[in-house]
């Protein structure tokens, strides 16, 4: 096989490795729709559980149940805080069954789950376990898709890096190059910006908090800086970085990130004076017409 097909196909194996970790990074985050079909007594039910959406926004909270005869209750509360939970019988729309979650601030998390009533028999979704979902700041889409689409290249010339130096004429050094100024741009320049808009905070990892997301992309940045400077005494310095590369963005993603507090009101970003917002809050325009003077501006998105 010629030079150039075999860094085709080392390319296309880059590619390959790339989608398929950060597409598992992505689905098993804590963030992503919780999605199943169950059935009880033969009657089918489907749903779709969102575990993200918008601060102070009313979060939608759909199941599909053809049979008209079932019943369900939504059940909710704010996360670790003293709340009793709150029941909301879900609307029947067709086939769907909707409730909505009073909105949050950002980082403010709630835990929900959904009964139903068949036959006079109550049973519970997803055998119920609650949904955990959080609240966000939305990210202008200016900073956002870049900031996706850099950390994907970033992983992806990364991992090509990794696999040239198995290769006995080998030619990394560009691509070792181009991941660390990527892994820079799109993890430490775009990323605090992200995260700023999204919970009020630049940066939630090492030293100053324990999110995951923020320490995997600092612990790659650091990896690489290393396979740069000593990538001239050896090469397996760039196989090494491109293997914890792998490993450390199997984490899920945005575990342990920003999350408010209800029982202690601390909180590391701009949100805490927030915190004795009731779950059941007012509509969100009186809301904000309130405590908007409170908000640092640079918070307000």
């Amino acid at each position: 096989m010629t030079e150039r097909k075999t860094s085709i196909l080392l390319w296309i194996l880059a590619i390959v490795i790339s989608i398929t970790v950060l597409g598992y990074q992505r689905m098993t985050g804590p963030t992503y729709p919780l999605k199943g079909q169950e059935t009880f007594d033969g009657k089918t039910v489907n749903y779709r559980l969102l575990r993200t959406h918008t601060e102070f926004k009313e979060m939608p909270v759909s199941i599909t149940v053809p049979d008209k005869t079932i019943v369900a209750v939504m059940q909710y509360r704010r996360y670790k805080s003293a709340d009793e939970w709150t029941d909301s019988q879900m609307q029947r729309s067709g086939d769907t069954l909707n409730a909505q979650i009073p909105g949050q601030p950002a980082a403010g998390k709630v835990e929900y789950r959904i009964k139903l009533i068949i036959d006079n028999r109550e049973v519970y979704i997803n055998k119920g376990t609650s949904v955990i979902a959080r609240f966000k700041g939305d990210v202008p889409l200016v900073f956002l898709i870049p900031h996706i689409f850099l950390m994907f290249f970033s992983f992806m010339f990364g991992v090509r890096a990794g696999l040239e130096t198995l290769r006995k004429k080998d030619n990394f050094a560009w691509m070792v190059n181009w991941t660390l100024l990527i892994s820079f741009i799109g993890g430490m320049i775009l990323g605090p910006i992200v995260q700023q808009y999204a919970f009020g905070d630049l940066w939630t990892g090492f030293p100053f908090g324990t999110d995951l997301t923020d320490n995997k992309v600092l612990i790659a940045i650091v990896l690489w800086v290393a396979a740069f400077y000593l990538k001239k005494k050896s090469k397996w310095w760039i196989l090494a970085a491109s293997i914890v590369m792998i490993i450390v963005y199997l984490i899920p993603h945005s575990v342990m990130g920003s999350e408010l507090d209800y029982k202690s009101g601390k909180m590391k970003n701009k949100y805490t004076m927030l915190l004795n917002t009731p779950l059941q809050s007012p509509p969100i325009s009186t809301y904000i017409g309130t405590h908007l003077r409170h908000i640092p501006s640079q918070t307000v998105i």
